[in-house]
């Protein structure tokens, strides 16, 4: 048995060209494109990798971007100066603040002073709280992305048992309501879970994010199971280069269920994707519009 490779490029891909066509629409309604902010303290790498392909596909998307580098040292005041400004400017209807942040900044109150209906990262307490009641809201663009892959096998979730491997704010708790709004029944597994193994494979989509590399190992999963993988981890090589794992080990994990997301190509580029979806998204609530196609 083989799995089928869940391709999060090509899922992408489809997600980027409603954004395009929608933001088409949009832009002579609003007067103007619509425009994402993205926010980078320090020089970590990753993060500017990251930062500079967002930027990159909000324009290609038809999307203003507006990209303001501050260095390491910033202080939390003028950081949060900075996100009052982008709160008040009319050309902006969403702001990312790239984390991690400084250890000078405290995350928690940047993320707080995010105008909720700008906060396309979806975040910000009001959000979070919105999505607990079954209310719209902006939602973390990641879960959403492992939702939609977790569709391409399964386009009804009702009834399915879903287990999801990680409680971060980020990832497995708007993860966790996003599914049980799907019907799922869900189990949020974490490190002081007992018998982990056992619990995940009671799953038939287990979703991983944990953030080890290759954590779930091929006999934790049930047969057949769809797996998404959530996790990047770069581990040493050899040569020194180093490679990108998941929190699952693929060769493994690919001969027994039934459809699996690789890491890379699965929910990576699918995040991107959703947040210009969520860009979108804010600049119809914004201007008291239907909500996009997408």
């Amino acid at each position: 048995m083989s799995a089928r490779i869940l391709d999060g490029k090509a899922l992408a891909a489809e997600v980027r060209t409603k954004v395009a066509a929608e933001a088409k629409r949009l832009t002579p309604i609003l007067k103007r494109p619509p425009g994402l902010a993205v926010v980078l303290v320090g020089e970590n790498a990753a993060s500017v990798v990251y930062v500079r392909n967002k930027a990159r596909t909000t324009v290609e998307l038809g999307m203003a971007s507006f990209e303001h580098k501050l260095p390491a040292d910033t202080s939390e005041a003028d950081l949060l100066t900075l996100v009052a400004r982008l709160n008040a400017d009319p050309k902006v209807d969403g702001i990312l603040v790239q984390l991690p942040l400084p250890a000078q900044i405290n995350s928690a109150r940047v993320l707080a002073a995010l105008d909720p209906m700008k906060d396309v990262d979806g975040f910000h307490p009001v959000n979070a709280g919105r999505l607990a009641t079954g209310l719209p809201a902006l939602v973390p663009c990641t879960p959403v992305g492992c939702v939609m892959l977790a569709k391409l096998v399964h386009p009804s979730l009702a009834g399915l048992e879903a287990v999801v491997l990680g409680r971060s704010n980020i990832v497995g708790k708007p993860l966790a309501q996003l599914l049980l709004q799907e019907n799922a029944t869900v189990t949020i597994a974490h490190s002081k879970t007992r018998d982990l193994p056992a619990v995940c494979r009671r799953a038939d989509a287990l979703f991983v994010a944990i953030g080890k590399p290759e954590f779930v190992h091929g006999d934790w999963i049930k047969p057949g199971a769809t797996v998404i993988d959530v996790g990047t981890n770069r581990v040493p090589t050899p040569d020194g280069k180093g490679r990108l794992v998941g929190d699952v080990a693929f060769t493994e994990a690919v001969k027994v269920a039934g459809a699996i997301s690789p890491s890379p190509g699965g929910v990576g580029p699918m995040t991107i994707a959703c947040l210009q979806a969520n860009t979108l998204r804010a600049a119809c609530m914004r201007a008291g519009l239907p909500a996009p196609n997408i």
